[in-house]
Formats: C-alpha cells, structure tokens, sequence
C-alpha cells in the first residue's frame, strides 16, 4: 500500500475532539460538539414538561459544532487557525 502524507495528499478530520486529537503525533483537525449543553437543556425540558403538563410544548434545541483546526488539514498547517 503506498504511503500518503498528512496534510499534503490527504487531510484528516476526527469527531468529538477527545483529548488524543491535540497530542498525536499529527494533531487532528477535529469537530468539537458541546457536551455540558445538550444534558442540561434536556433537563430543563423534562422539568418543564413535568411541572407543565398541559401547558408544555416539544421543541428542538440546536447545538452548533465547532471546528478546531489542526496539523491534519493543509488550512492548520498553513497557519489558518490553528488551535
């Protein structure tokens, strides 16, 4: 199998930006999502739904990822920034 180097002929993208991502030996360029927000807004709603019945109504919360650049990706090593 032929090798490829990181960034210059294949860019690499994680998801959920665990700890390892920033300290491989090529840190990767990762999405970050929120990981506090998510429980404590379905807290709120179950709360709400509980001491509401009758007047709660269901909703969507949105949550935005981030993305955090790193070494993996050509923008990262170009110095676009880089986290």
């Amino acid at each position: 199998m032929p090798s490829l180097a990181v960034p210059e002929e294949l860019a690499i993208v994680g998801y959920d930006d665990i700890e390892f991502a920033s300290a491989s030996a090529v840190p990767l360029t990762s999405v970050r999502q929120p990981s506090v927000d998510p429980g404590a807004a379905a807290a709120e709603l179950l709360i709400d739904e509980v001491e509401r019945p009758g007047d709660h109504h269901h909703r969507q919360v949105r949550f935005d990822p981030v993305l955090v650049p790193r070494e993996s990706t050509s923008a990262a090593s170009a110095g676009e920034g880089a986290a």
